[in-house]
């Protein structure tokens, strides 16, 4: 908008600052190392592998990384698929008894594709038991993830031991959902987006197009957990 702004402006004074300020927005809202830092300072992070000194009944894992494409046969993984990844090793390490896969359709258009149930075929095709598996499919949003997962585990396991397990930016949110939902919850943040600091000169100076897309996740939360605490959800 201060692009065209400047462009359309016939004030050629105006037309230069407002040039000028849009590169500078550009700049900075592309620079990497500027949006890791803001990143890191909302992502959770939380116990790390060496820290579990414990047994979980139940690991939860949220979805939002898994479509199906029966064409070809396969599960597409997208970003953030470290949620699942990292949930199997915890199961497989022995850390979790068992695995809860909590995700519905996040598509209008398409509600008939629940995702929790093309993660579910996926893990018995690896051979991960069914009977270690717990299934919510209905679920739209973090906060119904939460209140469905509350209902079922509540039920199943009464006073159980719990591993929440989401992306490190998403974890702020759905560990305040959880909470409201009544479910008490260890939380175990993966899928990183900041990773160690970095001095290094492409990281420091140089734009990249992936820091818009950083900012764009960052948006996207603090926009949701704003609505979720409006709403009454945390």
């Amino acid at each position: 908008m201060l692009l065209l702004w400047g462009i359309l402006s016939k004030n050629q004074k105006r037309k230069k600052r407002l040039i000028i300020s849009s590169l500078l927005v550009f700049y900075i809202f592309s620079n990497s190392f500027i949006v890791d830092e803001v990143m890191r300072g909302y992502e959770e992070r939380d116990l790390k592998y060496s820290e579990i000194t414990e047994t979980y009944d139940v690991v939860i894992v949220l979805g939002g990384f898994v479509t199906d494409d029966p064409t070809q046969e396969l599960e597409g993984f997208h970003s953030s698929s470290d949620r699942l990844f990292h949930a199997i090793k915890l199961y497989k390490t022995g850390v979790a008894k068992k695995i809860m896969i909590v995700s519905g359709s996040g598509v209008i258009t398409n509600q008939d594709e629940k995702e929790a149930l093309v993660i579910e075929n996926y893990l018995l095709k690896i051979g991960i038991p069914k009977a270690d598996l717990l299934i919510e499919s209905e679920s739209k949003n973090t906060h119904e993830n939460a209140v469905n997962t509350a209902l079922i585990l509540n039920e199943k396991y009464v006073d159980g031991k719990y591993l929440l397990v989401t992306s490190g930016f998403h974890m702020p949110r759905a560990i305040k959902c959880f909470e409201k939902a009544g479910l008490s919850t260890t939380p175990f943040s993966v899928d990183q987006q900041a990773g160690e600091r970095k001095f290094l000169f492409d990281h420091l100076f140089i734009p990249d197009t992936y820091a818009l897309v950083k900012w764009e996740i960052l948006l996207h939360e603090w926009t949701g957990f704003i609505t979720y605490k409006m709403a009454g959800y945390i």
